[in-house]
């Protein structure tokens, strides 16, 4: 049985990828009092007594706010254990898998679908640690395949302490005579977590190197759910347009897929998944 290593295990990502994989690797998943991934000797010591065949880093402060907050705290896990992460797999010759995020196009002056060989300019210090993380792991391991994850979700929860996503929320929401209100300034990819936890085994092939990894979606998230209403046979009436939020700097963070897709990899749209998921749980 071949060996992953997987970081972040704790968190909504990680926790499923471990879920995932259980019976079909040898997995470590080691705690931040394990191994502290901005120690670098640390993390030097994990992997020469694992001996992994393959990692899958997802481990971050993804917390936007925090990372405004506390820039220097987020920084040195967001970039520097990042770094030490990829430059472990390049010197123990391992796959590694860094989770990067869509959050690098906010702030382009260009219209999405954003390509992997745009220059990104992100807005947030969330986004700027990403985008440097992925410069870094490159620099130290060319090897290293980056991922641009886009917003996920998942229909179930695995922990009672973890936090709501976009599609559980809105599911719960359904059960009452609330008013939905969704923006109509924000265009991104809305990802089924599962749909990006199975197809990380389907990149151990690819080529180092930066690749948009989440279902495509060219609507804004008002658009997005009204299509899904309208394919369900849903009243949309209860929908209601937000014009304020993202209204002074509108954001489009949608990712063009034809580098992966090229590499055989596809996801389904947004609105493909949407549609299934929620078919298959109010039904």
């Amino acid at each position: 049985m071949k060996r992953m290593l997987i970081t972040g295990t704790s968190g909504f990502l990680g926790s499923r990828i471990i879920e995932f994989y259980r019976d079909r690797y040898e997995i470590c998943a080691p705690s931040h009092r394990d191994m502290d991934i901005t120690d670098q000797e640390q993390v030097w010591e994990v992997f020469h007594d694992f001996k992994p065949d393959m990692v899958i880093h997802s481990a971050a402060i993804s917390d936007v706010g925090m990372c405004e907050r506390e820039p220097e705290r987020s920084g040195k896990i967001n970039v520097d254990g990042s770094r030490n992460i990829a430059m472990a797999s390049g010197e123990f010759h391992v796959k590694c898998l860094f989770c990067s995020s869509d959050q690098v196009y906010f702030g382009s002056q260009v219209q999405g679908p954003h390509r992997e060989d745009e220059k990104v300019i992100p807005r947030n210090v969330y986004g700027r640690e990403k985008a440097l993380a992925e410069a870094e792991c490159l620099r130290v391991n060319p090897e290293c395949v980056l991922l641009r994850l886009s917003w996920m979700y998942d229909t179930r929860t695995l922990k009672e302490e973890e936090h709501g996503d976009f599609f559980r929320t809105l599911a719960s929401r359904l059960r009452t005579t609330d008013i939905l209100s969704y923006p109509v300034n924000d265009v991104r990819g809305i990802t089924d977590v599962g749909e990006v936890v199975r197809n990380f085994e389907n990149c151990t092939e690819l080529e180092g190197g930066i690749y948009n990894f989440g279902s495509p979606n060219d609507r804004n998230t008002y658009e997005t759910v009204s299509a899904m209403f309208e394919e369900l046979g849903w009243d949309t009436a209860r929908l209601k347009r937000d014009e304020e939020s993202f209204g002074s700097a509108p954001r489009d963070i949608s990712m063009d897929q034809k580098k992966l897709n090229a590499c055989g990899i596809a996801f389904p749209s947004t609105l493909e998944s949407l549609v299934e998921n929620m078919h298959g749980l109010l039904f």
